[in-house]
């Protein structure tokens, strides 16, 4: 497995002010499930001009194989993941220039408490990557998706759809700066307030088959797929 380290706490001075005192940031992610999804990557033939999903359990959890039959597909999500992580994976995946790649990332650091300057330093290192490393990939910058309070049984991850709304601003500038493709995936998702509609999760940000349908529609339904 190439381009694994151990994350671990680091501090970064995120306040204006010279007296202010760093913050102490957990960028720890080499777990032993992350380690055993990298086994099992490492286990599996890799795939030339293929499409790649990379993120998190949200997509670790989709069927691609069977929303997209026909397809070459790389399903790289690791359940608990964060921008940390992502970078540290990068190089396996980009090794195989993939045709297409659909990034997602971001709810772990957020629920985790980290600062938004400090998730979209790392998502704006991990976009930089990718298209110095396989310029010919065709890179598609996805919105976190939002939660919703009701039905949320995590409660560190409840009370924070303004900080998703603030990450998802800055992953459009992201995607702005690059002239790369953002998707808004909230048009999919969110109901009239805002919230992941009730019909589309189990647990207030898990989401489920039906969702996934909806999800590859709207990618069809937008030329991305």
């Amino acid at each position: 497995m190439k381009g694994i380290i151990t994350g671990g706490l680091i501090c970064v001075a995120l306040a204006s002010s010279a007296q202010s005192t760093p913050k102490k940031i957990d960028s720890s992610y080499n777990n032993t499930y992350y380690q055993g999804r990298m086994e099992l990557f490492a286990s599996l033939p890799g795939q030339k001009n293929a499409i790649v999903f990379l993120g998190n359990s949200i997509t670790e959890r989709g069927q691609w194989h069977e929303l997209l039959p026909g397809t070459v597909i790389m399903n790289r999500g690791i359940g608990g993941d964060n921008t940390f992580g992502v970078l540290a994976r990068l190089d396996d995946i980009l090794e195989y220039k993939p045709k297409k790649l659909f990034l997602l990332i971001g709810i772990n650091d957020i629920g985790r408490g980290l600062p938004v300057e400090v998730i979209t330093a790392n998502y704006k290192r991990i976009v930089e990557r990718i298209v110095a490393a396989s310029p010919k990939t065709k890179l598609y910058v996805q919105s976190v998706l939002p939660m919703n309070d009701a039905v949320l049984k995590y409660d560190y991850l409840k009370n924070k759809k303004d900080t998703v709304l603030a990450l998802n601003r800055n992953i459009q500038g992201i995607a702005k700066a690059g002239n790369l493709t953002y998707i808004n995936l909230h048009e999919v998702f969110a109901d009239e307030k805002g919230d992941l509609k009730a019909t589309y999760t189990p647990d207030g940000i898990h989401i489920n088959p039906a969702a996934y349908a909806a999800w590859v529609k709207y990618l069809k339904d937008k030329k991305y797929l």
